[in-house]
């Protein structure tokens, strides 16, 4: 799989978070005229991106798992790694000796709570999710294309640029796996950022509570906001701030820890944010096209023809008629790690 391409003259129909909600996605591919020939889901002029997570939450993570990958096998559709893979790759990765760990991903509380649904769909077909698993350090981290790039959490330009310089393809290996482990590390940050975005600690002493019970003392932000003044103008997550947090002043230490994407910088896409409402970009050069599908919403996709100017017109989407997780949190994953 080439990560950065020249200009093709077809076009690509970028795909939000799945969350195991196959049904939902096969008819937004029947909307965007994608058939199933010899069991694969093919356009003849168009190729599908997906943003990742396509596991975790929703009733059928086996079947949505088995036709993105029959897509990108087949060379009709590309993928980037969601946090919901890593995780998993996390999760089920044996720590090394010393480490002070037994697995990569603690098996706490709130993390099994995450995977159960996805170990409990494969239960019955252990040597799949081996191989899945296997197949994830296949999935880039993102797509440059010349005309958009594809990332689900956050377009870093300098994280990426160092990070091609050793995985020129894009991928991660396990050795990269298990630095990623800390956070603090090269590539700990690299996957944090990436695939979890970004985010400011709160002045001390404060923290919020999200809608999933979980006390933070951080807050996910923008990387594409100008010329930000106050905590709300960087927030971006499902739960929000408080007036009084809100309303705060940036400091100038605080401005200098955001990112900024240029405005002249080609449209970039990304996810796992769980936005609400109807589907416009964020930006004239950013969209997110996660839409909450598996919370009863929205699977959306948004249809690129090498636009530079990024279009409400261009989203197209499935309204989701039934719950598939009416438990489920929309914060848990979009502002923890």
């Amino acid at each position: 799989m080439v990560v950065k391409t020249s200009k093709q003259s077809r076009g690509f129909d970028i795909i939000g978070d799945i969350h195991g909600c196959a049904h939902t996605l096969e008819l937004l591919l029947q909307q965007m005229g994608y058939q199933k020939l010899n069991g694969v889901y093919r356009h003849p002029r168009r190729q599908a991106i997906f943003i990742g997570d396509i596991i975790d939450r929703g009733p059928h993570i086996r079947e949505a798992l088995h036709l993105v990958r029959d897509m990108v096998e087949h060379g009709s559709a590309r993928i980037v790694m969601g946090n919901h893979e890593y995780n998993a790759m996390g999760y089920c990765t044996r720590a090394r000796p010393g480490s002070g760990k037994t697995f990569l991903r603690e098996h706490n509380d709130r993390h099994n709570r995450l995977i159960r649904e996805t170990l409990e769909q494969f239960d019955p077909y252990p040597h799949e999710w081996n191989e899945f698993l296997d197949w994830f350090y296949t999935i880039p981290l993102f797509i440059e294309e010349e005309d958009f790039r594809v990332v689900h959490a956050c377009w870093d330009q300098e994280l990426i640029d160092k990070f091609r310089r050793i995985h020129p393809d894009g991928r991660i290996d396990e050795e990269f796996l298990h630095a990623s482990a800390a956070l603090e590390s090269f590539a700990g940050q690299v996957m944090d950022t990436l695939l979890r975005g970004t985010d400011l600690r709160l002045p001390e002493g404060m923290s919020i509570t999200g809608a999933d019970g979980y006390v933070r003392e951080f807050f996910r932000t923008k990387f594409w906001s100008e010329n930000p003044q106050t905590y709300a103008d960087v927030v971006f997550q499902p739960d929000p701030l408080p007036p009084e947090v809100a309303r705060r002043k940036l400091s100038d230490e605080e401005r200098q820890q955001l990112l900024f994407y240029p405005p002249e910088a080609p449209p970039v896409f990304v996810g796992h944010y769980w936005m609400e409402g109807q589907p416009a970009p964020l930006k004239h050069n950013v969209a997110c096209i996660d839409y909450s599908a598996v919370k009863n919403d929205k699977m959306v996709a948004y249809r690129m023809d090498g636009e530079r100017v990024l279009s409400k017109d261009k989203f197209v989407w499935i309204d989701v008629d039934t719950p598939e997780r009416p438990d489920a949190p929309a914060t848990e994953d979009s502002v923890a790690r």
